[in-house]
């Protein structure tokens, strides 16, 4: 599971970047280990995962961020992510 090439703080890996890719793990009915490549899409050739992350952390005085949400293609399915925390998978044209 390659989100990015230098993720050694394994605190950080309950994440959004992280639910990204258990969402497509559950529709792929695999464990998100297993979704690396070559078979699959390194997240981070699509996305900065660490980008991903803080765009929806809270701010540096604890405060939350504004609503929003973010949508991008990753291994077949068009990811969307919400200010809520919701990461969903949506299938695409039947290809990965």
């Amino acid at each position: 599971m390659l989100l990015s090439v230098d993720r050694t703080d394994t605190a950080d890996l309950h994440s959004v970047s992280f639910d990204v890719i258990a969402a497509v793990a559950e529709q792929e009915g695999v464990d998100p280990m297993e979704i690396e490549p070559p078979e699959y899409d390194a997240l981070y050739d699509v996305i900065n995962p660490e980008a991903l992350d803080m765009l929806f952390a809270p701010r540096e005085d604890g405060s939350k961020r504004a609503n929003g949400s973010v949508e991008f293609p990753f291994c077949g399915y068009q990811i969307i992510v919400d200010s809520s925390g919701k990461v969903e998978a949506v299938e695409q044209d039947g290809t990965r």
